[in-house]
């Protein structure tokens, strides 16, 4: 089972014991965060909606807090074989995903 979750305005499909980058939050590390999920995905397909996410949550541990460093963010996704040259760089911070809970 994986999640789709949003924060800053982007989403993220995640699955447990993932660990991702998102836009910078207020947090430290070993904080524990919750985010929204706005999709459920399952070996039977994805199913998005309030029946299926009301109550669905998904909580991370913060491991490390871009404070002042940045990852590149693609403005746009480059063909195959074209070089990413467009982008521009943010604030991040990595979170390890320890429960989806649908």
């Amino acid at each position: 089972m994986y999640a789709v979750i949003q924060t800053g305005g982007k989403q993220y499909k995640v699955t447990n014991d993932e660990v991702i980058f998102v836009e910078k939050l207020n947090a430290e590390a070993a904080d524990t965060v919750t985010f929204d999920v706005v999709a459920v995905g399952t070996d039977d397909g994805i199913k998005v909606g309030t029946p299926f996410v009301e109550g669905a949550k998904v909580t991370a541990e913060v491991l490390k807090n871009g404070k002042g460093k940045k990852i590149r963010v693609a403005t746009y996704k480059p063909k195959k074989g074209e070089k990413r040259t467009m982008g521009h760089r943010q604030p991040y911070t990595q979170v390890k995903i320890t429960s989806i809970e649908a």
